[in-house]
């Protein structure tokens, strides 16, 4: 029999036809030899890296989706013109006809099928992950984590550009290795039936994944959940974290941070970039209902895996900024996120029915979502307008003692690898320059 060894060198492959040709001949040599002599199945570690196999969404269950929108009981219109009730009547009505009309998840899904998966078991779960190697010998390794509403689809417009910066009009020097993870409970990761997987235990998952894929130094990088996993990951493992970069900033002093949380008028002495960041924060505050009730009660909003349209209400009504945006795309206005980009996320979470199980990850935290967490590694920080806030650099500065790059920008919002790639590519570019 032919043997074949499953490990992390053996696992770069480059395209979906090389997995399933992997798989093939993985399974073909644990059958029987020449001569038809049953033989033993290997049995294989628990750590090895495993070819995932292409997802093909079952056409019964696209249609089936399709019923359910089409079925969707609607409520009267909010009696005012505005999101202060939250996401719009009209917005969901635009958002569940073209859902079930024109939007087409066969072209997202041949897309993920293009890309190198893996998964590899952690802890007890399964952990799904995209490697994806830089044809370009001296790349270096960094891992990128999503958040909430996300999935690994909010990553997939920055692997081209990092893994192949000759092509998205960089240099050779600033190419990158990537692996992106699902974190657990979203996507195509195992459900965690037990209690515990928050996001310190996710940030050791991450590195025991790195050096199991050969990388005992990386960088980081994340937003919303994958910017604070990123920062837990820098002060847990600071000899395995090379330097991380965060498009969701922890950076908010404390005692800034409560009076924000508490609804009280800010403090005298803050600069007026400062004042700005307590406001929008202040603002946040009091807008994220749905961060609660996750934190508190995730399992009460199982009908969201019941009903299409009730997912998509929930995921669409993360921030008031990013809401305005796809609200505008669902009207007919591009800005940065598509229709098809806000779809793509949500049919996957319903096809993979990771609604509830993505929710728990806010009963899981026991952190507080901006405050700093004590990084001493260098740090690259993008500063974005329309984020929950955005982070002064006096408060980076504090927050982050080896800061090596910060970059204030004038346009974009929470989503930045999704809605805005190209200015997150180059900050991850510049920022990692100096320490490469």
């Amino acid at each position: 029999m032919k043997e074949i060894s499953v490990d992390s060198s053996s696992t770069q492959l480059t395209s979906a036809q090389s997995i399933l040709e992997f798989s093939k001949q993985l399974k073909e040599s644990k059958t029987m030899t020449k001569s038809k002599t049953p033989i033993a199945p290997a049995i294989e570690s628990p750590e090895a890296i495993r070819p995932f196999p292409q997802f093909h969404a079952p056409q019964a269950e696209l249609d089936d989706l399709k019923r359910r929108i089409l079925a969707t009981r609607w409520p009267e219109k909010e009696p005012v013109n505005d999101q202060t009730q939250g996401t719009p009547l009209a917005t969901m009505k635009a958002l569940a006809d073209y859902w079930a009309t024109e939007y087409d998840w066969r072209k997202v899904e041949a897309r993920m099928n293009a890309l190198p998966q893996f998964i590899t078991e952690i802890d007890g779960l399964d952990i799904h992950f995209i490697h994806f190697r830089s044809k370009h010998k001296n790349a270096v390794p960094i891992i990128v984590t999503h958040g909430w509403p996300g999935s690994i689809i909010e990553q997939m417009k920055i692997i081209g550009p990092l893994t192949d910066p000759t092509a998205y009009g960089g240099k050779a020097e600033d190419a990158f290795d990537v692996v992106i993870p699902s974190i657990p409970g979203y996507g195509f990761s195992g459900k965690p039936s037990t209690t515990g997987w928050g996001p310190s235990k996710i940030a050791y998952a991450w590195v025991t994944l790195m050096k199991r894929l050969g990388y005992e130094k990386f960088f980081a990088q994340g937003g919303d959940w994958g910017g604070l996993i990123t920062d837990v990951m820098a002060v847990q493992s600071p000899d395995n974290v090379r330097g991380m970069a965060t498009n969701f900033p922890c950076t908010v002093p404390p005692e800034i941070n409560n009076v924000c949380f508490a609804g009280l008028p800010a403090p005298d002495g803050l600069s007026a970039e400062e004042k700005q960041a307590f406001d929008q924060l202040s603002f946040s505050y009091k807008h994220v209902s749905y961060a609660f009730i996750m934190g508190s009660r995730p399992q009460t909003l199982l009908a969201t895996a019941d009903s299409p349209v009730g997912l998509a209400t929930m995921f669409l009504d993360h921030d008031q900024l990013s809401l305005a945006l796809i609200s505008r795309a669902f009207a007919g206005k591009s800005e940065g996120l598509t229709r098809d980009d806000v779809l793509d996320n949500i049919t996957l979470t319903w096809l993979t029915n990771t609604a509830v199980s993505g929710y728990r990850l806010y009963w899981e935290n026991k952190h507080a979502f901006v405050a700093p967490f004590g990084v001493n590694v260098p740090v690259v920080v993008s500063a974005f307008p329309d984020e929950l806030y955005q982070a002064p650099k006096s408060w980076a500065e504090k927050a982050y003692p080896k800061m090596v790059y910060y970059k204030k920008h004038s346009k974009g919002g929470h989503f930045a690898a999704w809605e805005q790639p190209e200015l997150l590519v180059e900050d991850i570019r510049e920022g990692f320059k100096s320490i490469r």
